[in-house]
Order: C-alpha cells, then structure tokens, then sequence
C-alpha cells in the first residue's frame, strides 16, 4: 500500500511517499517534518541564527559546523565542479541585489530598487577555506553563501536513505525528487514535468525507478525590479539572472543532487550548449522548455518517457 506524507518545508511543498505491505503508514514517517525542520534551522539564509546565517557574518575566522551543514556544504562543492562553476554557492549578494532578498512567500513582485554593483571574484569559492580535520569553514570578507537548491536535493536525498529501510519511497522537496528505487511490483514512479504555461497540468510523465530528479526554470519564482522580470537562477559569471532561452529544464540523474545542478547548470548555458552539455554526460537525461512552449528531450530522456 502507498503510504503519503505532505507537509510545508523550505518556502516550498513537501511529499513523501512509501510503499509498504502494511495497511498503515510505518511510524518513521511523521518523522519527516521534523528532519526538514532540524535541516532548514541550520541551512536557511533566512533565518538570523541558522548556522549558515551566523556563518556569513563571520569573516576571516574558522568557523566549526555541524555535521549536516558539512554534508550540504559538500554537495555544494561538488556542484560547482560539476557545472564548472555554474552552480555555486557563492551568489548570495548577487541574489540580494537582484531582489531576491527575503523569503518567497512575502516577496514584493514588483520592487523599486537602487542598483548596487556586486564586485565578482574569480572563482570565489576557491577563497573559501574549509578544513575537514577540525570541519570548520573561513569565509573571506565580500563573501557569503546560500545553499538553495543543493539544500534541497541533499534533504530529498537523506530523506530516501532514512526511509528506503521501510519500503521503496521518493521524496519530493519542492521539485528536488529522490527515489530509494523500483516500486514492490517493480515498476517504476510515475513523475509528472508540469507544464510552465498552464497551472495544474503536466507536458509529460517519466517513469523513473531510481535516482534524482530536479528541475530549474524560471516560471515559478520571479518578480519584477525596476520593470525588468527578474528570476531566481544567478549566473555567477555576470552576477545576474541568467539570461537564457530556455523556461524550464528537468534532469534524471543517478542522484537528485546531481540532478538539481544539471538542470540549472543547462538551464543557465540556454538550449543549444545546454543540450550539448546534458548529452556529454551519458548518465544525465533531460527535458527542456523553451520559451517558446516547445518540449525538446536529449537522447537519453527516452529512457524515462
């Protein structure tokens, strides 16, 4: 019997789902909230005394975490070398100045702002010195992170390796889905890609039996500054939104980290590099959305279809 859990987390919907042969849910399921909780208390930008809050206000001093925080922070690393820098966690101020500068849910869609020049660095997380003999992290000054997406996909992911023990399950954290694996009669999950245009239906379903999925786009969280549409997904190269053709792009990975820093990683580069860099990678499958309304697949994506 499929077993669903849904709940508020992160500024976003949550959904657990087990499958289990008992007619009743197991009990570690109304655990899950809490775990989300516990995460986003020390991962949230937004809130003053998280560790990450604490952290971007101590500059040029180690600064000893939690052992959660060093797993996200982690994943956050493997990101940037991922994307070759892409997707980084270095991009707070820029997102600040862009408008993005309080939780989403109370964010004033159109905004008057002074513009204020964010100095880029280069490679800016190489100045970030993290020591993992005594796990602590040295912000250097003009520095601050936001974890975003990978603190997302990193707690989809933990979810499933806590709850797969149960029975098969997937999680979905707003978008950043993982899946423990096959479902009891061996099937796959049926997932839905929502369609950008109209709200409520799907462009398509993927059947995935294990791995991540993660989409990144820019239909759901944008507003306006000064009259110009701006969006949530920063290019770290020009500290700006990405300015890109593309309105969504959803990526089947081996895990959901990774899938959440391929779609925004293609979604950045636009579709023709985008493309290109989702079919360099043979275990990567993806889906893209033009502005256009039109749904384009790499190769690999037919897998999943």
């Amino acid at each position: 019997m499929l077993h669903r859990f849904s709940f508020r987390a992160m500024g976003c919907e949550m959904l657990a789902l087990i499958e289990c042969e008992s007619g009743s849910a197991p009990a570690i399921l109304d655990h899950v909230p809490g775990w989300f909780e516990e995460w986003e208390g020390s991962l949230s930008r937004f809130r003053l005394n998280s560790e990450l809050s604490l952290l971007n206000r101590t500059f040029d001093q180690p600064t000893r975490v939690s052992d959660v925080f060093w797993k996200v922070f982690q994943s956050a690393l493997q990101a940037d070398q991922l994307s070759d820098g892409l997707v980084t966690p270095t991009i707070l101020d820029s997102m600040i100045e862009a408008g993005y500068d309080r939780p989403f849910d109370v964010l004033p869609r159109d905004q008057i702002h002074s513009m204020s020049p964010v100095m880029l660095a280069d490679h800016p997380l190489s100045m970030v010195v993290a020591d993992s003999s005594t796990r602590t992290i040295t912000l250097p000054e003009g520095i601050r992170l936001d974890f975003g997406g990978v603190a997302k996909g990193w707690a989809a992911h933990e979810t499933v390796e806590r709850l797969k023990e149960y029975g098969p399950c997937l999680m979905n954290a707003g978008g950043d889905i993982a899946v423990s694996g096959p479902r009891m009669d061996g099937s796959a999950w049926p997932i839905g890609v929502s369609n950008p245009f109209e709200a409520g239906a799907d462009l398509e379903v993927l059947f995935v039996k294990r791995g991540g999925v993660a989409s990144s786009g820019k239909d759901r969280r944008h507003w306006n500054q000064n009259g110009v549409f701006r969006h949530h997904i920063i290019n770290p190269y020009t500290g700006q939104p990405a300015e890109t053709d593309l309105m969504r792009v959803t990526v089947v990975a081996p895990t959901v980290m990774e899938a959440e820093a391929a779609a925004k990683t293609a979604f950045i580069l636009g579709y023709e590099n985008g493309l290109e860099w989702i079919e360099s990678r043979p275990d990567f499958a993806a889906a893209m959305i033009l502005e256009s309304g039109e749904l384009l697949h790499s190769q690999q994506m037919q897998e999943y279809l």
